[in-house]
């Protein structure tokens, strides 16, 4: 009851309304695409998978939660690749709304309708096209161009079995017959049984692929049937022929919302279960990402450098430890974007400085609040330092074996730039060593990389230490 209170007084606004009403939109579109085509069972699976996780999300299941979010963007991709030619057909339906002139007559479509109705009687095939909103032109291929005024002799005389053309379709756009003999993409669904032959096929791939009408004439049957939308329909009379020539013009020639089947009563409860689904969609995505939730983060601790003569000495934090509340998707979010607590040393003085950190070091959002920040303050030394060079010692331990004795011992290079602080009246002479060199170990002339010890005041005046090489050189007792 708090996720629904919080949703509904603080959540549902106007930008939320219309949020989901673009949603349902998308769809109620995706729906009448997948429909048509065949696909529609994979969208039924995609809808329960989704329930899942919106039970999961409201159940507060980690486990489910994560297996989503994790997989998401990967499945997101796969769907692309799948649905690929489903989603161009979605893009294309969205940018053709644009109203179509009538595709002819009254006159016209009851030659058209005689035609094929005295086609039928003779049992001779035919296909005649009436493109929709949809273009068509990319889905179909060969045939030749027409430009003639519909006419039962012409229709009769294209499709007679003797003409070149005859197992092709005819278009017809506008008033006109178009062209004829056009191959049409055959269906890739299981719709139509196997008993039907190619004109079929032929038909209810067009009409899967775009919102053209197609009339087809079976010779075997002598039946005219009408494919549109995905759907055949057997016609039983010349009348039938006709009304479905005209009922597709009316709709293709009305406006958008017309074509949408928004206003028609078998489309209520798609238009209804849309809405249904974005509403859980939007409300789930809310309460999760808006969900109130606490979180701690290890964030890194980046040193801006003192001013130019003080160098920081001494051991210091490398990260802290910050709890986090605010929305679920701010913190994630702010999480995924890196962040750093900046520790700001070029204006400090020497000495050791006391900082705490703040929620302006981390740059955090304004609806994020710290709980809790461990350590809540670093202590940082500053010292003054000045540049000199000094020489490397090596550091041997042990003696040669019997019979060897020290030649020669080399430090390349021989001296260090270092920092130090400025000396005082009394100290010695700053010194660095290399790491011990154990003699008992040397037969011969070895070269030996070693590392730089320091005292803690010291610091390397180019970072980090370098590694230098001790080469000795030993003989024979006697040589």
């Amino acid at each position: 009851m708090t996720k629904i209170t919080f949703i509904v007084h603080e959540l549902l606004t106007w930008q939320a309304i219309l949020d989901i009403i673009l949603i349902a939109v998308a769809l109620f579109f995706l729906y009448r695409t997948l429909v048509r085509l065949g696909t529609w069972k994979i969208l039924l699976g995609i809808l329960a998978a989704f329930a899942v996780f919106s039970v999961a999300s409201v159940l507060n299941l980690e486990g489910i939660t994560w297996i989503f979010q994790n997989v998401s963007q990967v499945a997101a991709i796969a769907l692309i690749v799948i649905f690929q030619p489903e989603l161009r057909k979605l893009l294309e339906k969205v940018v053709t709304l644009q109203k179509r002139k009538s595709a002819g007559d009254s006159g016209q479509i009851e030659t058209v309708a005689q035609s094929l109705w005295q086609l039928a009687k003779q049992h001779r095939g035919a296909i005649i096209v009436y493109p929709g909103r949809e273009p068509v032109q990319e889905k179909l291929s060969g045939g030749h161009l027409l430009a003639a005024e519909p006419s039962v002799p012409l229709i009769v005389s294209i499709f007679d079995p003797n003409s070149p053309g005859h197992d092709g379709a005819m278009i017809i756009e506008g008033n006109r017959l178009t062209s004829f003999g056009v191959r049409l993409p055959m269906s890739q669904t299981s719709r139509l049984p196997e008993e039907y032959g190619t004109r079929h096929h032929a038909a209810m791939g067009l009409a899967e692929q775009t919102d053209a009408l197609v009339l087809v004439v079976s010779e075997e049957r002598g039946v005219v049937s009408a494919f549109r939308d995905g759907t055949m329909r057997p016609l039983g009379s010349a009348a039938e022929v006709a009304a479905a020539i005209v009922d597709h013009t009316q709709r293709t020639g009305s406006l958008a919302v017309e074509q949408l089947g928004l206003l028609e009563r078998r489309t209520a409860i798609p238009v209804v279960a849309s809405l249904v689904v974005a509403t859980i969609f939007w409300t789930t995505l809310a309460s999760v990402n808006r969900e109130v939730v606490v979180k701690s983060l290890s964030v890194p601790l980046e040193y801006i450098p003192p001013a130019e003569g003080f160098q920081l000495i001494g051991e210091r934090p490398e990260e802290v430890r910050v709890q986090l509340a605010g929305p679920k998707s701010e913190i994630d979010n702010f999480a995924s974007s890196q962040p750093t607590v900046e520790v700001d040393l070029s204006g400090m003085v020497e000495g050791k400085q006391t900082i705490l950190i703040t929620r302006d070091q981390l740059q955090l959002p304004e609806r994020l609040s710290i709980l809790d920040v461990k350590p809540a303050q670093i202590v940082v030394n500053l010292a003054e330092m000045i540049k000199k060079t000094v020489p490397i010692i090596p550091q041997l331990l042990g003696s040669l074996p019997q019979g060897l004795k020290l030649k020669q011992v080399k430090v390349i290079p021989n001296e260090l730039a270092i920092l130090m602080p400025p000396p005082k009246k009394g100290d010695k002479p700053p010194t660095v060593s290399t790491t011990p060199v154990y003699l008992n170990s040397v037969a011969e002339e070895s070269r030996i990389l070693c590392k730089i010890i320091a005292p803690p005041t010291i610091q390397p005046a180019v970072k980090p230490w370098q590694d230098v090489e001790v080469i000795i050189e030993v003989s024979e007792n006697g040589k």
